[in-house]
C-alpha cells in the first residue's frame, strides 16, 4: 500500500493537487468505511509522536503518551522511518477494528508482502538489521513485532478510543445522512469543504505534487481516521489494483482526552438489560469495537439469523449503524448507542 499524506493548500490555483476522476460506475461503487482499522490508527499515532506537529487536538494526548514509550515498544517504533513514506500496517494487518484480529493477520501475512512493505523505507542505520529480520519473515522477529503492536495500542490508542470511536461514529453517521439526502454527489460536495472540492466528475484535494488518478470503475473508499496529522491522505495498493483506493479524512473535532473506555457499572447494566433484554444489551456492547453478523452470532452464542434480527432492532432504534464491507456487513455502535451504554437510559439523540 502506497500512501502520501497531503498538506493544506492556501489557494486552489496551486499546482500541488490531487485530482481523482470518477465515472458513473465509480460513483456507484464509492462508499464510506467505518474505520481504517486499529493497526493503521496505532501506526498513525506513532507518526504523530515522531513528527511532533503542533496540533491542538493532540496536545494533551502527546504529553500523556510521549514519556511512556520504552523497550517493549521499540520493535515497532524502530520501523517508523526517519522521513518519507512509512510502514503500511493497513496492508499487513487489515482494516479490522479488533487488535487480536489485526495481530493474527500480521502473523499470517506472506513473507513477500512483508518484504514489499519494508523495502526502500528510510530506516536509521542501526535499525536495518532488525528491519531485515522482519522482512525475511523470521518467526521470532514477527512475534516481537506483534507484541510491540499490542503494547503501542495499549499506550497510544486504547485509553483514548472511547472518544475516538465516538468521533468516528459521528462522522460516519453524518456521511450516511448526506448520502441518503443527496446521494454520493452531496457527500462529495460536503466532505472536508473547502479543503476538498468536488467539481464533477473530478474530486480535488491538496497533495505534495500534481497527480491525476483515474479510478477505472473501482470506486473510492472514504475512510475517517482519528490519529491523523494531515487533512487528507490518498492510499492505494500497487499489489492489488482491483481494490478501490482510499481517501482518508480526519474525524476528530475536539481535543483527544484519555477518559478511557466507558465501563458500565452494575446498576447501569441492569437498567440496560431491563430496557433492551439481556441478549440485545450484550449485542450493543459487542458493536462498540465493530463486528460482522457472524462475529455477533459467535459472541452471543446465537444463530446468524438471530444475530441479524438483534442487529436490525438496534439499527432501527438508532443505536447502531450498519455498512457493507464486500460480502459481509459491519455493525458499529452509534452516538446514541454510546450514550445509552454509559447511562443505561435513553437520552435525546
Amino acid at each position: 500500500m502506497l500512501g502520501v499524506r497531503s498538506r493544506a493548500l492556501p489557494r486552489w490555483q496551486e499546482a500541488s493537487v490531487l485530482r481523482i476522476h470518477f465515472t458513473t460506475e465509480d460513483l456507484a461503487r464509492t462508499r464510506v468505511a467505518a474505520t481504517i482499522g486499529v493497526a493503521a490508527e496505532v501506526y498513525y499515532s506513532l507518526e504523530l509522536l515522531r513528527d511532533n506537529p503542533e496540533l491542538p487536538h493532540f496536545r494533551s494526548w502527546r504529553s500523556a503518551v510521549a514519556g511512556r514509550m520504552g523497550a517493549d515498544t521499540r520493535p515497532l517504533t524502530s520501523l517508523v522511518p526517519v522521513r518519507g513514506p512509512g510502514l503500511d500496517l493497513l496492508a499487513l494487518m487489515g482494516d479490522v477494528p479488533s487488535i487480536d484480529h489485526a495481530v493474527d493477520n500480521l502473523m499470517h501475512a506472506p513473507v513477500s508482502r512483508l518484504r514489499r512493505e519494508l523495502e526502500g523505507l528510510d530506516f536509521r542505520p542501526g535499525q536495518l538489521p532488525w528491519a531485515r529480520r522482519v522482512s525475511e519473515g523470521d518467526r521470532e522477529a514477527r512475534q516481537e513485532l506483534a507484541e510491540a503492536v499490542r503494547v503501542c495500542h495499549r499506550l497510544t490508542v486504547e485509553p483514548y478510543w472511547h472518544r475516538g470511536r465516538s468521533e468516528l461514529v459521528a462522522l460516519s453517521t453524518r456521511c450516511a445522512n448526506l448520502e441518503l439526502e443527496g446521494g454520493i454527489d452531496l457527500l462529495l460536495r460536503s466532505m472536508c469543504a473547502p479543503l476538498v472540492r468536488w467539481r464533477p466528475p473530478v474530486l480535488e484535494a491538496p497533495y505534495p505534487r500534481r497527480v491525476e488518478v483515474r479510478l477505472q470503475g473501482r470506486g473510492l473508499i472514504i475512510t475517517p481516521t482519528v490519529f491523523s496529522k494531515r487533512p487528507v491522505s490518498f492510499l492505494w495498493d500497487p499489489l492489488d489494483i482491483s481494490q478501490p483506493p482510499r481517501l482518508t479524512v480526519p474525524a476528530l473535532r475536539r481535543p483527544l482526552t484519555g477518559t478511557g473506555p466507558a465501563e458500565a457499572d452494575g446498576s447501569t447494566l441492569r437498567n440496560l438489560e431491563s430496557l433492551l433484554g439481556r441478549t440485545r444489551a450484550a449485542a450493543l456492547h459487542v458493536t462498540v469495537e465493530g463486528c460482522s453478523t457472524s462475529d455477533l452470532a459467535r459472541r452471543l452464542n446465537v444463530t446468524a439469523a438471530a444475530a441479524s434480527q438483534h442487529a436490525t432492532v438496534l439499527r432501527n432504534a438508532g443505536l447502531i449503524t450498519t455498512t457493507r464491507r464486500g460480502g459481509s456487513v459491519l455493525h458499529l455502535i452509534s452516538p446514541l448507542g454510546l450514550s445509552l451504554l454509559r447511562t443505561g437510559a435513553l437520552a435525546e439523540p
